[in-house]
This record gives structure tokens, sequence and C-alpha cells, in this order.
């Protein structure tokens, strides 16, 4: 999965525990040292950006949102319901008639992110 965001800090409730969300949603490992109960962790993203998760005492109020795109071998259908069994929510839906389009989701501290099956996407995909 390729993330087309730049470096982005996230406050959230459980810093390490979000962190974990977005490891598993991106591929992309914690950083090495981080442990439970850190009040900063990141998640090292395979091409480029780094996600800072910062732990704060209050409920955030300012939605954070990310666009991811689809892994090549992984259908829309497949890569939504994968994000789901993580423990996103869906949000909103978008389909176009060619099977191009994008679908919102919310991370278990409700920031928003958005996965997107492009042109390029489907041509990557076996049919």
């Amino acid at each position: 999965m390729v993330s087309v965001v730049q470096n982005v800090a996230i406050d959230c409730a459980d810093a390490f525990e979000l962190a974990g969300f977005w490891s598993e949603a991106t591929g992309g490992p914690r950083h090495p040292e981080d442990r439970p109960g850190d009040h900063e962790t990141q998640v090292l993203l395979p091409e480029g950006p780094v996600l800072h998760f910062n732990q704060v005492p209050e409920k955030k109020t300012t939605k954070n949102r990310f666009h991811l795109c689809l892994r090549p071998e992984t259908s829309r259908e497949e890569e939504v319901e994968r994000l789901l069994s993580l423990g996103a929510t869906q949000v909103a839906d978008h389909r176009n008639p060619d099977g191009s389009g994008w679908v919102i989701l919310a991370d278990p501290e409700g920031n928003e992110f958005c996965v997107l099956r492009s042109d390029s996407d489907r041509a990557a995909t076996p049919s």
C-alpha cells in the first residue's frame, strides 16, 4: 500500500494503540523503540512519510484525513473489508460506473481516511 500523505501528526487518546492500527493498515512498522504508554509514537511508512502519534488528555475535535491507495493485488472491496476488520468504521462510499471511486473510513480514534480506486489501480489488477 502506498500513502500519498506527507509527515502527519495525529493527536489521540492512546498513541501506541492507534499507531498499532495504522501499522496494520499501512504495513509500516511502529518505531522499534516505542512501547505501550509512550506519549509519542511513530509509524514508519515504507516510502517516505512518517505518521507521528501524540497522546493528549482531551478528546480530539479536529479530524485528520489521509488518502491511501489500494495495493495493486487487492480489489477495492477486499481492501475496505480488510480495514474494517482492523477496527475502522465506514463513513461514506462513492462508486463510479467504471468501478473507480473512494470510501471514507474512520480509524478507532475517529480520524477519517480515504481508500481510493483509480484508473491506474484498476489497470494493475488482473480481472
